[in-house]
């Protein structure tokens, strides 16, 4: 470089330290970092070397243009120590000259990548390292991040900006390591995305299936029979559906706008038909409560014109009648069908109470006939057993003729007295049965043919087994002795029956 060349290039730095670095120059403190520098807040190695704006990095372009000049370059600053931490390994990949000029080798060919004027080679080849180390920290960063399998939204991003940064050749590393471990991270990133991909494909397809499930019921709710329908629960439920679908709309995963539409729409419809049903259903029950009501408040006028009657078998059975129509009368509101039957029963309370007292008072007089009538039933039953027919049934009929002037008993009495009476009467007429069986001319007849018949066959029988034992044949006897012997009891039998009825 000649002398005319380093003092133009002198008054270039002069320049732009004087535009771009007099904080630099002034406190020897390290300027920031580049604002399109992606590892601006990853870990940099200590260093107390100043380390100037990238903007004064020259890019590979221009520094190509002018090999010993840079279009830009670093502003000079107070001496310091070199950095230990990188220069052993940034040596391996590059190295600085003594005016500041620091070259990389990558694929066993140098490029320049910037200069760094007024320190050490130590110290520029450091600045430049660190740059190379700011990339490889944010490397170390993205990796971590994706093993940890954080989300992997702009990762590739993140990966495209750190790959610009090593094309741009304005560090000191290895840089092919950098962009093999750029490599891998692309291919771990993109498998990354297809298993969030494929985690939020089945999220979706639950949640669709939940908003489904929601329309579904709906559906099913509102296209039941409304006659058939529990409205109150329905009612509660097609609320529920509709707190969860507003649930699942504002904290749910989006299933698209023309899913979410198609949904919404039948979702929609579904509580429009429920509703229009409930309306229609309420309105018929409005109407046919209200003609309910009427129908049953003209029974309860009558009922309670009933009320006062005294023709109390007359009343009993209009009463009989006015409830068959209540009962087949549809029901107005619980509340109205209520009250409208505490208004009917009253009507008929009042009958029935009145009808009981009527009663009583009548039971009161008749006290006395069921004093006559116990001694009358007491004395028909001193005619049991029957011994004498004709005698017992002449007893009876004078007790029937005192036991219709007697008169009338309490009705609680009536079926003891005229059960004891009706005893006697079943055991007369039973006598009077057993002697027509007895003297029923057909009935002797038979009895005596049977007789006949029994005595021949057992005189014939009774030969036969004299027979068998003058031969000593003991089957026979055997034989001759149980059919003898049948006929005898049968005949016994017979002759018993005919004495019953001589």
């Amino acid at each position: 470089m000649t002398d005319s060349q380093k003092s133009d290039e002198t008054a270039v730095v002069a320049n732009e330290e004087e535009a771009q670095a007099p904080v630099a120059e002034q406190t020897g403190v390290e300027p920031a970092a580049p604002a399109d520098d992606a590892a601006e807040s990853a870990p940099k190695p200590a260093s107390p070397a100043p380390r100037p704006a990238a903007s004064h990095a020259p890019s590979p372009a221009a520094f190509a243009a002018r090999p010993k000049a840079p279009t830009s370059v670093i502003p000079a600053a107070p001496a310091a120590q070199p950095t230990a931490v990188s220069l052993a390994e940034a040596a391996k990949w590059g190295r600085a000259e003594g005016d500041g000029h620091v070259f990389l080798t990558i694929d066993g060919e140098e490029q320049p990548v910037g200069q760094y004027p007024g320190v050490s080679t130590d110290e520029a080849l450091a600045y430049f390292a660190r740059k190379y180390e700011d990339v490889v920290a944010q490397i170390v960063l993205m990796e971590h991040r994706v093993e940890s399998k954080a989300p992997a939204t702009d990762m590739q991003k993140t990966v495209e900006h750190l790959r610009e940064q090593l094309a741009e050749r304005n560090m000191v590393g290895d840089i092919r390591a950098a962009e093999a471990r750029l490599d891998a991270l692309a291919g771990q990133i993109s498998e990354l995305e297809k298993s969030e991909k494929a985690a939020h494909d089945a999220a979706r397809s639950a949640e669709l299936a939940a908003r489904e499930a929601i329309v579904a019921e709906a559906e099913s709710i509102a296209s039941q029979d409304p006659s058939q329908v529990q409205w109150k629960t329905s009612s509660a439920r097609m609320n529920e559906l509709f707190e969860s679908w507003k649930t699942a709309q504002k904290n749910g995963i989006r299933l698209g706008r023309s899913n979410e539409d198609a949904l919404w729409k039948r979702f929609r419809s579904a509580r429009t038909v429920f509703d229009r049903h409930r309306r229609a259903y309420f309105s018929q029950l409005d109407s046919t409560n209200s003609a309910a009501k009427v129908a049953k408040e003209q029974l309860i006028v009558e009922a309670e014109a009933l009320s006062t009657s005294t023709d109390w078998g007359f009343a009993a059975g209009e009463y009989r009648r006015l409830m068959d129509q209540w009962k087949a009368t549809p029901r107005a509101s619980r509340k109205d069908d209520d009250a409208l039957w505490l208004r009917f029963r009253a009507a008929q309370d009042v009958f029935f109470s009145n009808r009981q007292a009527a009663n009583d008072e009548i039971d009161q007089q008749y006290t006395a006939n069921l004093s006559v009538k116990e001694e009358l039933v007491a004395e028909a039953q001193g005619l049991l057993p029957i011994t004498d027919l004709n005698a017992a049934k002449k007893a009876l009929q004078s007790i029937r003729d005192r036991w219709e002037e007697a008169g009338k008993v309490p009705r609680a009495d009536m079926g003891r007295i005229e059960a004891g009476l009706r005893k006697v009467e079943d055991a007369v007429r039973e006598a009077e049965e057993d002697k027509w069986r007895r003297s029923n001319p057909e009935t002797k007849a038979r009895t005596n043919s049977a007789l006949s018949q029994l005595e021949a066959a057992i005189a014939g029988l009774k030969e036969d087994l004299e027979k068998a034992e003058k031969a000593g044949d003991q089957r026979r006897i055997k034989n001759a002795r149980e059919a003898l012997e049948a006929r005898e009891a049968w005949l016994d039998q017979i002759q018993r029956s005919a004495s019953d009825l001589a």
